[in-house]
């Protein structure tokens, strides 16, 4: 197995570093930096996966995994797990229509799809407590969904839900009727979908599996760039700050703490890298294995950049704090697995 990115994904990191150093700004009024959002869009970084008939360039989960790791590295205020939530799922599972309806859209940043993949107390769930009824030619969902990425943008949801001898996703307004929405948290009461909102379901959870697939992937190919880029970041500070007329990257202590944080933040870019490659592949991603190095390795990693940091890595108008919300918004999600 050769890991090394090839022309295209070195193409694709690079053009993706230099739209963020050049449009990144605060977030915007819809809670995230649309601007830069729309930039990626303008220059293609969000129809990688998209079939060439769609205005896409037909390329894969390794690629989009690039575009994640360089968001993640710059902590970027953008929705990017929508990408694995929601954009990959979608061009695999969805239908003709579906998919020309929201795919383009989605490659130009108009539209924002997500996933309800966890519930109470049940990430990643298998056997969702979410039902959906067929009554008088609709199916009605009830139920409640957590830890939505970027629900707050989302102009769609891919639902899970279970119906009567399987489980089926479904596309869902979350301005629709029944719906109500709090922080990161959906709940559906009644909510009337047609069969047009149902995604293809193949095999007998098949559709889940394969969605929990992209988003973990994605996830992971995400919390692999903001380590790296928490990493960075505290290099540069210790490297700078000057402690008894010293940089503090000279003294024993500083010097073995920041090693460590280098050890878990290669290991995890392996594990990542390794299954996102098995994954492009057709093999099986082992996604368990880049999960468990994650959620046991980049959590203590973070709290070592704050240590190091001192005072200055929980003030707010520095970026540390934005490496540390994605790095456990993502670590909660490998603790399911």
């Amino acid at each position: 197995m050769d890991f090394t990115l090839d022309e295209t994904q070195r193409d694709i990191a690079g053009l993706a570093a230099d739209i963020v150093r050049r449009e990144a700004g605060p977030p915007g009024e819809g809670g995230y930096d649309e601007q830069l959002w729309r930039a990626l869009g303008k220059a293609g970084l969000l129809s990688l996966a998209l079939p060439p008939d769609l205005g896409g360039d037909g390329l894969g989960v390794a690629e989009v995994a690039v575009l994640l790791a360089e968001l993640g590295r710059a902590a970027a205020a953008v929705p990017a797990l929508s990408l694995a939530f929601g954009a990959l799922p979608l061009d695999f599972l969805g239908t003709s229509d579906q998919r020309a309806a929201l795919l383009p859209a989605i490659a130009t940043g108009d539209a924002v799809v997500t996933a309800a993949a966890h519930e109470p107390s049940a990430p990643l769930v298998v056997h969702p407590s979410t039902r959906a009824v067929a009554r008088a030619g609709v199916w009605e969902l009830t139920g409640v969904k957590t830890a939505i990425p970027h629900l707050a943008q989302a102009t769609h949801v891919l639902v899970p839900a279970s119906l009567s001898s399987q489980t089926g996703i479904f596309v869902v307004d979350p301005k629709a009727a029944g719906v109500t929405v709090a922080g990161n948290t959906m709940r559906l009461d009644g909510v009337a979908v047609g069969e047009a909102d149902l995604l293809r379901g193949g095999e007998p959870g098949e559709a889940l599996a394969t969605l929990h697939t992209y988003a973990l992937a994605g996830a992971l190919a995400f919390g692999d760039g903001a380590l790296a880029g928490a990493l960075a970041l505290t290099t540069e500070h210790i490297g700078g700050r000057e402690q008894f007329g010293k940089p503090l990257a000279t003294f024993q202590a500083v010097a073995q703490q920041i090693a460590d944080v280098y050890i878990a933040s290669r290991t995890v870019h392996l594990a990542t890298l390794s299954s996102v490659w098995r994954l492009s592949a057709g093999l099986d991603p082992e996604l368990d294995i880049a999960a468990y190095w994650f959620a046991e390795e980049a959590p203590k990693a973070l709290a070592i950049c704050h240590h190091l940091h001192g005072g200055i890595g929980v003030d707010i108008t520095y970026p540390l704090h934005r490496y540390y919300a994605l790095v456990e918004e993502v670590s909660r999600l490998c603790t399911s697995n």
